[in-house]
């Protein structure tokens, strides 16, 4: 088994390369949920992956519900800074999906309102309106390596 990652609708390239090169580190699964905000030739996709694509493991998917619907036994945790609890509030499983929207506008209210107990949020200052996508999705993964014991990296 491994993490999943899935990027809803991602707009920027060096974002999701620096997903990929992550989940390449780490075994994770990184699905990606049209339409992106790019080619995925893109060479700035291409250099934050550095030359890691060939041991990233990629789907693509049309809609978020097409993910949903091929992993119906799957457990989702979406990350918003519209919740109230904390990443750290739950207790992840190797397996588990890590949801993240679009870095200018996040998860999409519906995808918000279905699914109100599995909300997550990282804490931060009002300075800003939200981490970058590549760092969340970086923290969120890590704690449930951790919490996992990191099965299969040393």
């Amino acid at each position: 088994m491994a993490f999943h990652i899935v990027l809803v609708e991602p707009e920027i390239p060096a974002n999701t390369g620096n997903i990929a090169r992550t989940c390449a580190a780490t075994g994770a699964w990184l699905h990606l949920v049209r339409p992106l905000g790019f080619l995925t030739d893109d060479r700035t996709l291409k250099r934050a992956g550095l030359d890691y694509w060939h041991a990233v493991n990629i789907e693509y998917h049309d809609s978020f519900q097409e993910v949903k619907d091929k992993y119906k036994d799957g457990t989702f945790y979406f990350a918003t800074t519209k919740a109230r609890r904390l990443y750290t509030d739950f207790t992840f499983r190797d397996g588990d999906f890590f949801v993240f929207g679009k870095e200018t506008k996040g998860l999409s209210p519906e995808i918000i309102a279905e699914h109100p107990e599995q909300l997550m949020r990282m804490p931060m200052t009002d300075a800003v309106r939200s981490l970058n996508l590549s760092n969340s999705a970086a923290i969120v993964l890590f704690e449930g390596l951790r919490q996992a014991g990191f099965p299969g990296l040393s």
